[in-house]
């Protein structure tokens, strides 16, 4: 006898969708996280449903930029080198995934998902009656050299025959569209498409109302051990222990600490990211605006501007990068001019696997484990068709688009 259908650990966009998801179906779900639903990761994210960003980090031009991303002054990069030299094996997989073949195989299967993302997000929107929280002005990519445009020029080409429309702009036409814009424009791209949040927390908080609504029932608990058996799942909520049909892993980066959901074997990396806030000043821009050399975004949102972005690799318990924080600064004042002072800054954990790509499916340990983790800098995109395919496996189905290319047991390189 089972306390609950499912039982989702994780309480960002990817569990909460998972459990809305679930709930929606008819299943008994229980949700367990910790903290508050969407107070994590989740909350810090550049409010983007980014339908376009299906090029992977790993791409062969890390090869040719990585001296330059590792030891410039003014880099979107920060390594940690102690935290590289004790993670060798996943440093060497990432870079083995930034080959031609491998880097084209994961696009193609990040873009399969993604033609799917807006079907698994709208009805979770809709059923939340969060529909005055998104905003349908697209997106903007720029970039401010020559250089840069010719780099990137591969990835349009990519988007281009993968169907995902965008329209070119010369910098007049982008500065038309975006006149707080400061620095050099060479060209820019608009993803016509795309969508922004206003708020991704209190979205994530009304769709974790719904749930609530359905009969969803509410856990502020870490989980540390799941025990699968034949018929089931123990799983340790706090000081408890409830038996459910199935268990899904969707703690993002805090994943691993699952003991026996069969996480804790797989090379789940944290891309840690990090956020200013400028209360005031979100009419800088009128949409998500990313400039391409600064590896960051700009994005007007509720509580104001949001520059938000970067990437460091380092440990999940180091301390805050205070030089990752000044340099957003001083790139949001080159890309917008003179700025105040932030009210308040973020870091955030990006759970990251070494080819780039979520971890989707039924675990090696036991059919009765999901796992639904690892999205990188596309959980909040992917997270409602994440929770649709994990409803799909708990109801002891197949979904309906294919996944085996996220499978917990593929090779990583």
């Amino acid at each position: 006898m089972h306390d609950f259908d499912l039982v989702v650990v994780g309480a960002g966009i990817v569990g909460v969708s998972s459990a809305l998801w679930a709930q929606k179906r008819g299943l008994q779900v229980l949700l367990c996280d910790p903290n508050a639903p969407g107070s994590g990761t989740s909350f810090g994210n550049a409010c983007t449903l980014a339908t376009y960003a299906v090029l992977p980090v790993n791409t062969p031009s890390v090869f040719r930029d990585l001296p330059k991303l590792v030891f410039g002054s003014e880099s979107p990069l920060s390594l940690n080198f102690a935290h590289a030299l004790r993670h060798p094996l996943w440093m060497l997989s990432f870079l083995a995934n930034c080959r031609s073949a491998r880097s084209a195989h994961i696009a193609r299967q990040l873009a399969g998902i993604m033609a799917h993302a807006d079907a698994g997000i709208n009805p979770l929107i809709e059923d939340a009656g969060a529909e005055d929280l998104i905003v349908e002005r697209g997106q903007m990519t720029v970039w401010s050299t020559k250089a840069g445009a010719e780099a990137d020029a591969g990835a349009l080409a990519f988007r281009k025959a993968q169907g995902i429309p965008f329209e070119p702009l010369g910098p007049q036409e982008a500065l038309t569209m975006e006149p707080g814009l400061k620095l050099p424009v060479h060209s820019a791209v608009h993803f016509k498409a795309a969508r922004s949040v206003r708020d991704p927390q209190e979205l994530i908080t009304r769709m974790y109302r719904r749930f609530i609504a359905l009969g969803g029932q509410w856990r502020q608990a870490g989980v540390d051990e799941t025990r699968a058996h034949a018929e089931g799942v123990e799983v340790c909520v706090g000081d408890d222990r409830v038996n459910a049909a199935r268990v899904v892993i969707a703690a993002g980066a805090h994943s691993k600490s699952v003991r026996g959901s069969g996480a804790e074997r797989l090379p789940l990396g944290t891309e840690r990211g990090y956020h200013l806030l400028f209360p005031e000043e979100a009419h800088r821009v009128s949409r998500p605006v990313g400039w391409a050399e600064g590896g960051f975004y700009a994005v007007p949102m509720a509580q104001g501007l949001r520059i938000v972005g970067t990437v460091e690799i380092a440990a999940l318990d180091a301390p805050e990068n205070q030089g990752r924080l000044r340099y957003l600064a001083k790139m949001g004042e080159r890309m917008l001019g003179p700025l105040p002072e932030p009210e308040s800054q973020w870091l955030g954990f990006r759970p990251t696997m070494p080819d780039s790509m979520p971890v989707i499916g039924q675990s090696p340990q036991s059919e009765r484990i999901i796992h639904a983790f690892g999205h990188q800098h596309l959980g909040l995109t992917l997270g409602g068709i994440t929770g649709r395919i994990v409803a799909d496996l708990a109801e002891g189905r197949q979904p309906n688009l294919p996944i085996a290319g996220f499978a917990p047991d593929r090779r990583f390189v």
